[in-house]
């Protein structure tokens, strides 16, 4: 999607290319990560998590939720069969 936006002073016309993020709603997001709607809110208003308002609510990039999950996270991912294990030695967290 490409926005027209006037830049001042001579009110050119300036083309802004949107990102192509998909956005969630707050309910989305509380029902992904199984939290109250009033929580996921909780974390808009601290800052915690980037959202934008849009008039009928809050929408949030999934990059922004990934940048909010990976904030919040206790370690790394480790590769691996699921088990916990890391791959091989000196195997390292995917970031």
């Amino acid at each position: 999607m490409t926005i027209l936006r006037y830049s001042s002073p001579n009110h050119q016309h300036r083309r802004c290319t949107m990102p192509k993020d998909q956005y969630q709603t707050v309910k989305d997001i509380a029902d992904r990560l199984k939290v109250a709607e009033a929580t996921v809110r909780h974390w808009i208003r601290n800052g915690h998590l980037r959202a934008i308002d849009v008039g009928k609510g809050w929408r949030i990039a999934d990059a922004d939720l990934e940048d909010f999950l990976r904030a919040h996270e206790t370690a790394p991912r480790r590769h691996g069969s699921g088990t916990g294990a890391a791959s091989g030695p000196g195997a390292t967290g995917c970031r």
